[in-house]
């Protein structure tokens, strides 16, 4: 009797909200493989991070003046979508730049979101997040 191949599972879609699937989008950067070229792109990164519990990512993507020395992510909240409101600056022509956003989560069995301007720079040619305000 024949063996039938299990069908072709579709690639995951990456939780940033692009086109790509994780492993060529954020799963690139959070591998070590490719750098983010904006700090949209280290935003998105960042978030898919928080989505897949990847604390080393984050941290190694922090600026080392405001970067904790430990993060414990809260594995009660599951994140469920990202919306970037406005990017300002943060291209290749720019030192810094601002991204606004609000990630959505659900947390014992609630909905919420965490509405933030966070703030980024270059350090050592690469972006790193620095921190941000959380807005209303």
């Amino acid at each position: 009797m024949a063996r039938r191949s299990p069908r072709p599972q579709p690639p995951t879609a990456c939780p940033c909200g692009g086109p790509e699937a994780y492993a060529a989008c954020c799963g690139r950067a959070h591998r070590g493989e490719a750098a983010a070229p904006t700090a949209e792109a280290l935003m998105r990164s960042r978030y898919s991070a928080f989505v897949q519990g990847d604390a080393a990512y984050l941290l190694r993507t922090w600026h080392p003046d405001t970067r904790p020395a430990v993060l414990d992510l809260d594995g009660g909240t599951r994140w469920t979508g990202l919306e970037i409101l406005a990017a300002d600056d943060g291209t290749a022509f720019h030192a810094t730049g601002t991204v606004t956003f609000r990630a959505h989560y659900r947390a014992a069995g609630r909905p919420g979101a965490l509405h933030e301007r966070s703030r980024f720079t270059r350090y050592d040619g690469a972006w790193v997040y620095v921190d941000g305000d959380i807005l209303a």
